[in-house]
């Protein structure tokens, strides 16, 4: 549930709960990047309730052009200027600051893997749910707009319950996006990077206690966990609309691939494209149609703590007869194609199906190629 109250004319707040129930696929083990952005939320059949956001949202207009931002979820309408300053603090999600798109965002009516809510191999401070406490920062300039936050971080890697202590453990990030027209069509290209402080486990290290302690077969990073590490990251990131009813988006991504997964997906470095195409065309203009394609990969520490034998939170895999001497997978970059349709019913609710065909899961190409359908109904009131 969406509510929101505006206390002065440019400071807003905003609370949802959310309920989930959720078994997802495997156990949410065996993929980089899984087929479900929402499995993440819970693991179990029995209903959790909890804050999922609960921030305040203070703008401080400057000069520019009158901008009228429309009601939604999360924002009462409001008049702005071009040129504002925008701060949000509190209980939010990363990514409801950073890494927007048109084609690819939101796994509730778009695309549904996570490689298509984000970059895969963008490590983001979050809880095990998907969101932290933080401040974030944006200042829009005309068609420029740069972001920064500090998020807190869990106090074990993908973990629910979160490390307060703000200045010792914590999440960065500063993002630059450039908005522009091409032929009177929107387009957007945008620079994200970040920095993660954290008790983390460099897979160097990892890897020689797996050897040297011969625990192949193991969650052996779960021995060497004991000092602070530093996270970086950088992406890029692009969309255009080609006409009016169809559009292209593209992310790539890279890590630096010496320490575990903080709170996000198992992948080092990452690459999406696609397209989405609006039914117009077909005389449904509240549907719409993607494809994408997707590529994942592994920094050669995070493989070779894999191939010598170690296990992490979502992959790691016994030996296998395809394997090379000694190695517990014959490394492969994971690939992902997915294509959905999304139809409007009736008014707010839309009935969408989705495919995912996915090529060497958990980097592993003596693994799959593994094929899931999915369907799925999204009703707003």
């Amino acid at each position: 549930m969406f509510f929101g109250a505006r206390l002065a004319p440019n400071t807003d707040i905003y609370f949802n709960p959310e309920v989930v129930s959720c078994v997802p696929f495997s156990g949410l083990v065996g993929l980089g990047g899984f087929t479900n952005g929402e499995a993440t939320k819970t693991n179990g059949a029995q209903a959790k309730f909890y804050s999922a956001r609960a921030f305040l949202r203070q703008t401080f207009n400057q000069e520019g052009d009158k901008v009228v931002l429309e009601n939604d979820a999360n924002q009462i309408t409001q008049t702005v200027n071009s040129n504002r300053v925008v701060l949000t603090a509190g209980q939010f999600s990363t990514l409801d600051i950073f890494d927007d798109s048109k084609y690819a965002k939101d796994p509730c009516i778009q695309f549904m893997s996570w490689g298509n809510m984000t970059y895969l191999a963008y490590d983001y401070a979050a809880d095990a749910r998907g969101y932290s406490w933080g401040l974030a920062g944006e200042w829009y300039l005309d068609n420029w707009v740069l972001r920064a936050s500090r998020m807190i971080t869990p106090k074990t890697p993908n973990g629910l319950n979160l490390n307060w202590q703000i200045f010792n453990a914590y999440g960065d990030q500063f993002e630059v996006e450039r908005q522009h027209t091409i032929g009177d069509l929107p387009g957007k290209v945008s620079v994200l990077a970040y920095r993660n402080k954290m008790i983390l486990v460099r897979f160097q290290d990892a890897t020689n206690y797996l050897i040297a302690n011969n625990a192949q077969g193991t969650q052996a990073i779960n021995n060497v966990r004991n000092n602070y590490q530093y996270k970086t990251g950088i992406g890029i990131n692009g969309e255009q609309a080609l006409t009016k009813t169809l559009g292209i988006y593209g992310r790539a991504f890279t890590s630096d691939g010496h320490t575990e997964t903080m709170s996000f997906a198992e992948a080092d470095n990452s690459i999406s494209v696609g397209m989405s195409l609006n039914g117009a065309g077909w005389t449904r203009p509240f549907d719409t149609i993607g494809i994408s394609m997707m590529q994942n990969g592994l920094s050669s520490f995070r493989r070779n703590y894999l191939q010598a034998g170690g296990i992490s939170y979502f992959i790691g895999d016994t030996p296998s007869p395809h394997a090379g001497p000694g190695q517990t997978i014959n490394y492969r970059p994971e690939r992902v194609g997915e294509i959905c349709y999304n139809a409007l019913l009736v008014k707010n609710v839309l009935l969408g199906v989705n495919f995912q065909h996915i090529n060497n899961p958990a980097y592993n190409s003596a693994r799959g190629p593994v094929n899931i359908a999915s369907f799925r109904v999204h009703a707003e009131f």
